[in-house]
């Protein structure tokens, strides 16, 4: 994989120096372009052997470009927070907003790399990782970012003899450690991983572009125009591709959903309501200080439902049964200018607890696949891609000790009606109700097609939808304590399995 980028390509200096004053204004001009355009970010990433020139390359792009739009993002080990999350949550975190450019200096695939040369990670782990990273970057390009990745090349004898060269020279001198040379020792086993990598995620939307690192001006103009070209076919391009990924879920023609067969006459007595929501606000106590909870675990709660369902209700009579310093609750509204310079779930993302934490989300990521959808404010593709791309999020929570509960609160039309009718009349619960309440009551049943997809296919193993009868406040609330506390009490059993 790497014959082309040990051919001994040079540029000679004159040639580079008539080069350079007109690839500089140029990639200015178009770095000013995107900035000002503000429609999808560039993300770059800087991977390759020691000696191979990438620090010098990023300092280049610096001088070239200019440094107020760019961000550079270097990684090392992760940090203990890092680690109490989602392998991939410090990237989502670092991305570079639309207009903006980010460069990755060691990026999402220099852990696995190292870990598998090292042999701490099996190859099928690294495969596995692999895929998400693959589905990540599909993620990006979809949400319109241009991504370039590339791979600085040197063989072994120009390694050696690059950080010798380094070495000798008392202004880089301080950039060859003993690290280097023993990372010298195992050059071979870097070159087979990372052909591995290469190879596994070299797609159509996010190609490695395989540079000589040898040559320093070669490898400068190399990368310089290729950059400037990728950011100027990117402008070009009026709109990018809108393709569905499947056809919506056809409604049943009997129209029995998972909605109509919910029985919304449940209740619960008053003496009951109190007698049951004591016991499990209890026992959810008990649970979120468990030392088996508190050093594996996370907990996730999501909130969706009709409005008026009652989930302010519901998540106040959960969260009293917490610790106040050990959670967040999250409210989601429209997102902000900096919310919609970002992917569509990096607003998430920031908020996932540390081990030990819970966040509840009132209201969450699934309004892509609902108002998004139903008030035309996102197209058909990126919706029908999101179920997709949801899943593979949670899935991550869940790798990572996180326990996702998922509610959907269910009245029925009626029951909603009632309810806008009381706060309307009822001064304090005025401000429960707005324009925008009344007008979705026109959509339900475009809601209810959303939720049944939303359901059909989102309601996973890892991470199961609860439908929860809502007509009876009183149901409601203890159908919600008693799920959650089900599926913590089964998160912690099933560790102490696994350890046995």
């Amino acid at each position: 994989m790497f014959e082309s980028a040990e051919l001994g390509h040079k540029i000679d200096k004159a040639t580079f120096r008539k080069e350079v004053p007109k690839l500089r204004a140029e990639l200015l001009d178009v770095q000013y372009d995107v900035l000002e355009k503000k429609e999808f970010p560039v993300v770059i990433l800087i991977s390759g052997v020691d000696g191979s020139g990438k620090g010098e390359t990023i300092n280049l792009l610096y001088s070239w470009m200019d440094p107020r739009h760019i961000s550079t993002l270097a990684f090392s080990a992760p940090t203990d927070e890092e680690r109490e999350r989602p392998y991939m949550w410090r990237y989502w975190r670092a991305l570079p907003p639309k207009g903006k450019v980010g460069i990755f200096a060691g990026s999402w695939y220099s852990q696995p790399i190292t870990d598998r040369i090292t042999g701490r990670m099996r190859r099928s782990e690294m495969d596995q990782l692999l895929d998400d990273i693959n589905r990540f970057e599909a993620m990006l390009v979809n949400e319109g970012a241009l991504v370039l990745k590339f791979w600085f090349h040197l063989s072994k004898d120009a390694q050696k003899q690059r950080l010798k060269a380094l070495e000798k020279d008392p202004r880089t001198a301080w950039r060859v450690t003993k690290a280097s040379y023993e990372r010298l020792k195992t050059y071979d086993q870097l070159q087979d991983v990372a052909g591995h990598v290469l190879r596994v995620t070299n797609t159509a939307h996010a190609p490695w572009i395989i540079v000589e690192g040898t040559d320093d001006e070669y490898r400068s103009l190399t990368v310089g125009r290729i950059v400037l070209e990728s950011m100027k076919k990117r402008l070009q391009q009026e709109t990018r591709a809108q393709v569905p990924v499947a056809p919506p879920i056809v409604r049943a023609i009997d129209e029995r959903n998972v909605l109509t067969e919910l029985d919304l006459s449940q209740a619960l007595a008053k003496k009951d309501y109190e007698r049951e929501l004591a016991k499990y606000q209890g026992k959810l106590s008990e649970l979120a200080r468990d030392p088996r909870f508190k050093e594996k675990h996370s907990l996730v709660v999501v909130f969706e439902g009709s409005d008026a369902a009652g989930k302010g209700g519901s998540i106040r009579r959960s969260v009293e049964a917490l610790d106040a310093r050990q959670y967040q609750i999250t409210p989601i509204a429209a997102p902000t200018e900096e919310e919609r310079a970002q992917p569509y779930l990096w607003r998430f993302w920031r908020h996932l607890p540390r081990t030990g934490r819970t966040t509840v989300f009132d209201r969450s990521w699934y309004g892509r696949v609902l108002v998004e959808r139903v008030e035309g404010f996102c197209s058909e593709a990126d919706w029908l891609r999101a179920y997709a791309e949801i899943n593979d999020f949670e899935h991550q929570m869940v790798a990572a000790g996180a326990v996702v509960v998922k509610f959907w609160l269910q009245i029925s039309a009626d029951e909603q009606l009632a309810r806008f009718k009381e706060r309307q009349d009822t001064e304090f619960k005025r401000f429960k109700i707005t324009e925008e309440d009344w007008r979705n009551r026109e959509k339900w049943d475009a809601y209810v097609s959303a939720v049944c997809d939303m359901v059909d296919r989102t309601s996973t193993g890892l991470a199961p939808w609860t439908l929860v009868e809502a007509n009876d406040k009183n149901f409601a609330r203890v159908k919600v304590l008693k799920t959650i506390c089900e599926r913590l009490e089964a998160a912690v059993k099933n560790g102490d399995e696994s350890t046995k």
